[in-house]
């Protein structure tokens, strides 16, 4: 994560990705007390708890600003971890939208010689006048979180966790990548934290393998419903229900989880088979073991052969997700996997409109899915 760029006295820093923007915030401070040098420079901090907390940031601000640096050196103002500037309770207090109004029109006729104002906060609210105005006089970064449900969080992943790898001079296979990845799931701190992890347990190697991602990365929220959808491909039954009664157990004490979710996440999963078969009875893929190669055969798929929608669209799924579901295809035949889909829509009606318990729900639909059709019937 590089600092940010900017040639203006001012910066605001914020946004939902908080390792992001610690990070980031850090390097600029650092950078700037290097530029403008002395012994003068302030970090204010700015999580508070109420309106009155807020204010007592705010004047100590407005004093920090209001006292000359000595010597004649620079003087940089960290206002850090603010929490009110967004939509919480402090912010919305009438008393401290006031004071941050007043506060913007000082810092726009601010005499900004030798002075620097650096705020890292959360979610800001860009309607507010104080947004606004750092938004004219200074410059602005904010770094969005990342989300199972964004298109491209995978691939931001593996980014982030490239560069924290060659930060440590040190490389990774792409299938350890990608591996790494499916285990932490849209978390940048986390991966940052298992890659410092790899790198001391590689020692004097040079490369981080697959096994060495396998040996000592933990897996998140997101990994352990992979391993649940995994357990499913793989057809192990005494797996899945193990799989199953954690994840259910998981949901009540995790109210952004729900048997629902459950649910869509194994329908994803046989959908992604569903498309991986008809991928390899046109000869689009072929079965490959290497990460690579099969990587390279999904960039030769034809993409005006595939449909807009990207819930039917094979391409718009993670690689590595195909990747690790291809041997599992072999598994089950076409008609079954169709007759799991629709074992898993009737588990969707009897979840919303029944009042059967969803564990049991969920634990007879699986069954029926993975034993033999003859036996489950």
């Amino acid at each position: 994560m590089s600092a940010v760029k900017t040639s203006q006295p001012v910066a605001l820093i914020c946004g939902d990705d908080e390792f992001a923007i610690k990070q980031c915030a850090r390097q600029l401070h650092r950078q700037w007390c290097e530029e403008l040098g002395g012994m003068d420079h302030e970090i204010i901090e700015a999580t508070v708890s109420n309106s009155s907390e807020a204010l007592t940031a705010l004047a100590r601000l407005r004093e920090a600003l209001q006292t000359l640096p000595f010597f004649g050196s620079g003087k940089v103002i960290w206002l850090r971890d603010c929490n009110f500037l967004g939509d919480e309770r402090a912010a919305s207090a009438s008393d401290v939208t006031e004071t941050l109004n007043d506060l913007a029109g000082e810092l726009k006729n601010f005499s900004w010689n030798n002075v620097r104002l650096l705020i890292s906060a959360g979610k800001v609210d860009k309607r507010k006048t104080f947004y606004k105005t750092l938004d004219k006089i200074g410059t602005v970064e904010n770094f969005s979180g990342w989300s199972v449900d964004d298109r491209d969080w995978a691939e931001r992943a593996e980014v982030a966790a490239r560069a924290a790898v060659r930060l440590r001079q040190k490389e990774i296979s792409e299938e350890a990548l990608a591996e790494l990845v499916n285990r932490v799931g849209p978390n940048p701190r986390q991966i940052d934290n298992e890659v410092e992890k790899l790198c001391l347990f590689a020692g004097e190697r040079k490369k981080i393998e697959f096994a060495d991602v396998a040996a000592i990365c933990t897996r998140n929220k997101t990994a352990r419903a992979f391993a649940l959808g995994d357990a499913l491909g793989d057809r192990d039954l005494p797996r899945l229900l193990r799989r199953l009664d954690e994840e259910l157990w998981a949901v009540k004490s995790d109210s952004k989880k729900s048997e629902i979710g459950l649910l869509y996440g194994l329908i994803s999963k046989v959908r992604a088979m569903l498309l991986l078969k008809e991928m390899l009875r046109e000869g689009w893929i072929k079965p490959e073991m290497d990460y690579n190669r099969f990587k390279a055969q999904l960039e030769r798929v034809p993409a005006d052969k595939l449909p807009a929608d990207r819930r039917f669209n094979p391409l718009a799924l993670n690689p590595y997700v195909l990747y690790k579901a291809l041997p599992q295809t072999k598994k089950y035949t076409q008609d079954e996997l169709v007759r799991a889909m629709d074992l898993l829509l009737r588990c969707n009606q009897r979840l919303v409109s029944s009042g059967l318990d969803e564990a049991l729900v969920l634990q007879e639909t699986l069954v029926q899915i993975v034993l033999p059709h003859a036996i489950a019937a």
